[in-house]
């Protein structure tokens, strides 16, 4: 009973909307909600806080350049706990929300995305990679990003730097996993001599484990397949033992201004996965906007999850205002309109195939060098030289 009212609910809303664009010329538009959910507090609080920052200002640019819809934005921070998440995602359709953005973790985003699902909603987002995701055929998900492009990305860093051995440490979550059996799977395809240690999420001590890769493993690269407090706990660790490694490679949320910013001592010299440099050099009409309007509202510069989180509310802020132009949002086509996405964005070409994946996603390697994120990896999409060898200590 409670989806069906749920369904109402959003039929009616979206109905109501939809009787507003076919009325009398000049009439104002209704205003569409869309949710999201992002961990705002808690451990991933740095990411979920980029994530709604780009949604804000995507947001923001839409509702200027829109002359029939109008978009509002109801988020609600879910602690990084699935619970939560699914709750979030119940109470913001119960609220006449016609989609969901979220959230950040595979382990969030598949229970969430389940409950969308369930409720008929689409649900969009560029903060999980499992490929699991993908593969439960659900009509309504959709993302922007997946495991192949990371993978893709590290590997043809590693790969061109020809080390003879590589050790990565990587988190048993789901994504952070997935991401490292691939790469295992790549690099020892290429004659990479490849050491995988894994870590429960719980620990903060990684001296037992950097002294592994210090006296047994002696790699020329250390990759960490993580999150942000990992990362800075491992490093903390090298830099204490000091493993003769000659690069400090990670993933996602690693190349950003606000982990050098807030960890300087530590940053240096490090690379992780990225789109743009910093200071940020957009070359597209939509990207010098967006980092106008960004530096406008939160003063300070575009990075790497505020340039997702916007690619991915644009996009459906389109999808939106095709289907209730159509006339189509009350009947359920959004999803529909969504598959028809075919657009440069600032991360590249954005389509969705029939899962709802990306199959154009791709990405640059940045590395920080003295305050500074260059583009050091692929060649076409470099802006300077890799510091190789070269560490944070």
């Amino acid at each position: 009973m409670i989806r069906k009212a749920i369904q109402f609910g959003k039929a009616m809303t979206a109905a109501a909307f939809a009787l507003t664009l076919m009325g009398a010329p000049g009439a104002r538009a209704e205003d569409i909600l869309i949710g999201a959910h992002m961990p705002l507090t808690g451990s991933l609080a740095r990411s979920g806080q980029a994530f709604d920052e780009g949604m804000k200002v995507a947001i923001k640019m839409f509702n200027e350049t829109s002359p029939k819809v109008k978009i509002k934005l109801q988020v609600i921070d879910d602690e990084s706990t699935p619970a939560k998440a699914v709750s979030a995602v119940e109470k913001l359709i119960s609220d006449g929300a016609v989609a969901v953005i979220g959230g950040y973790g595979s382990n969030i985003v598949g229970p969430a995305s389940d409950a969308s699902n369930k409720l008929n909603t689409v649900y969009i987002t560029a903060g999980a990679v499992s490929d699991e995701l993908t593969a439960r055929g659900l009509k309504t998900f959709f993302r922007i990003n997946n495991n192949n492009g990371y993978q893709r990305g590290i590997g043809t860093l590693v790969e061109g730097l020809k080390p003879a051995s590589v050790s990565i440490i990587v988190s048993t979550k789901e994504a952070p996993m997935l991401l490292a059996k691939g790469l295992e799977k790549d690099l020892a395809a290429k004659g990479i001599k490849v050491t995988l240690h894994e870590f429960d999420p719980a620990i903060t001590d990684f001296k037992p484990i950097i002294n592994k890769v210090k006296l047994q493993d002696k790699s020329d690269i250390l990759i960490m397949s993580a999150y942000e407090n990992d990362y800075v706990g491992i490093i903390r660790a090298a830099k204490v033992l000091k493993p003769q490694v000659k690069l400090v490679v990670g993933a996602w949320s690693l190349a950003t201004p606000k982990m050098y910013s807030e960890f300087p001592d530590l940053m240096n010299n490090v690379v992780g996965t990225s789109f743009l440099p910093f200071p940020v050099e957009v070359k597209s009409e939509e990207g010098r906007r967006f980092a106008e309007v960004y530096k406008q509202t939160y003063n300070k510069e575009i990075e790497y999850l505020s340039t997702l989180s916007f690619v991915e509310t644009t996009v459906l802020c389109e999808a939106i205002a095709r289907a209730a132009e159509a006339g189509t949002l009350a009947k359920g086509g959004l999803a529909d309109e969504m598959r028809k996405t075919d657009r440069m964005t600032l991360l590249g070409q954005v389509v969705f195939d029939a899962t709802g994946d990306n199959p154009r996603f791709t990405l640059s390697m940045g590395q920080h060098q003295g305050g500074k994120i260059v583009l050091v990896s692929p060649a076409a999409s470099a802006t300077g030289a890799i510091a190789y060898p070269a560490l944070p200590w």
